[in-house]
């Protein structure tokens, strides 16, 4: 069986997201084979726009369908996935996904506003996770964006983001930074 048909059917069955370390011992494959072979597959899909895409994040990969066929899905799923965020929700997920990971109090920095409530919403949709907690007073969780985050707005990466334009007059510096 060819290397690709191989970690296609691994990444089909794995659920959720995988290194391609975790890839390369299932099928007894060195991983920079699997590397290269995931980058191929990753390309076939794109150039041929078929209906599944390798989803990226922290060195991670999973299966996911095309987002041009969300729709479709949704609708042979009976699901109603079209969720109306609030702008402070739409602002709060930016800035995650920007400067993940970031605390709370930096993302109120960059806000201005409380964001508690905010970020309770999102970590409950599943759309932002505690990442980790910083050494120091308090220890401030760091929140970073999920793979269902990724999934619903249709990223197989973070850089597929627009670029932040970081000119903006009065702009905080945790942008600036970005």
């Amino acid at each position: 069986m060819k290397l690709s048909a191989l970690l296609e059917s691994l990444l089909f069955v794995a659920g959720e997201p995988v290194s391609p370390a975790q890839l390369a011992q299932a099928s007894g494959f060195p991983e920079v084979e699997v590397t290269k072979a995931l980058a191929a597959l990753q390309e076939d899909y794109e150039e041929e726009n078929r209906g599944l895409r390798l989803q990226r994040r922290d060195g991670r990969v999973l299966l996911v369908t095309n987002p041009a066929a969300s729709l479709v899905v949704e609708a042979f799923l009976e699901l109603d996935l079209r969720v109306q965020f609030s702008a402070p929700a739409l602002e709060t997920l930016a800035i995650i996904a920007y400067l993940h990971p970031v605390t709370r109090a930096q993302v109120e920095a960059v806000r201005g506003v409380d964001c508690s409530g905010v970020l309770r919403t999102l970590v409950q949709q599943g759309l932002v996770e505690e990442f980790d907690r910083l050494e120091g007073p308090g220890r401030p969780i760091r929140y970073a964006i999920t793979d269902q985050f990724m999934q619903h707005f249709g990223l197989t990466s973070l850089d597929e983001l627009p670029p932040l334009e970081t000119d903006v007059e009065g702009a905080p510096a945790e942008l600036a930074d970005a």
